[in-house]
């Protein structure tokens, strides 16, 4: 894919030092799922890594759960035909797509390759991927053969990262 993706990371938490080649990884990740899914067009993408408390505050607001959750994600397309068919806005300065944005939850991705078994590297890319497939429409909410779809998607993906399933991965 030749067409440009930014990707604006900030991290506004202090909790969990951010381990070096994250951010490459996290705008790999993300270059990732567009080259994958043929998306087309130059994109933008805001990701925030962010703390527990910070978090919860968002996924109250916005989802009217008072948990904390590993990664939120805030759409800008409109996807009238399902998944990979998204209408978004432009930034008209540079061209590219307005795809949305991505929060992390820092401690609680520290937490959970903890729990699964595998570094922080695999589950920060984890969450970037699955919160890109997020961004262009896919949904796992309905269950059956949406996380399926959605999942196989996103091991896809992390395979070509060189960050495969390993075999102490488990779900939750």
């Amino acid at each position: 894919m030749s067409n440009k993706v930014r990707v604006t990371i900030t991290d506004d938490q202090q909790e969990v030092r951010v381990p070096t080649g994250i951010r490459l990884l996290v705008r790999r990740a993300c270059t990732a799922v567009l080259v994958q899914e043929g998306f087309a067009f130059p994109a933008e993408v805001s990701v925030r890594l962010t703390d527990n408390a910070a978090i919860r505050a968002l996924n109250a607001q916005y989802r009217q759960k008072d948990s904390v959750t590993d990664v939120l994600s805030f759409p800008l397309g409109e996807f009238p035909e399902g998944p990979g068919t998204g209408q978004f806005d432009m930034n008209h300065d540079t061209g590219a797509k307005l795809l949305g944005d991505i929060v992390i939850c820092l401690p609680r991705a520290r937490e959970q390759a903890q729990l699964f078994g595998h570094s922080l590297q695999r589950e920060l890319a984890y969450l970037t991927v699955h919160s890109m497939l997020h961004l262009l429409g896919y949904d796992h909410e309905p269950g059956g053969l949406y996380l399926v779809r959605m999942r196989e998607k996103e091991e896809q993906v992390l395979a070509q990262l060189g960050l495969p399933r390993g075999h102490s991965y488990t779900e939750a």
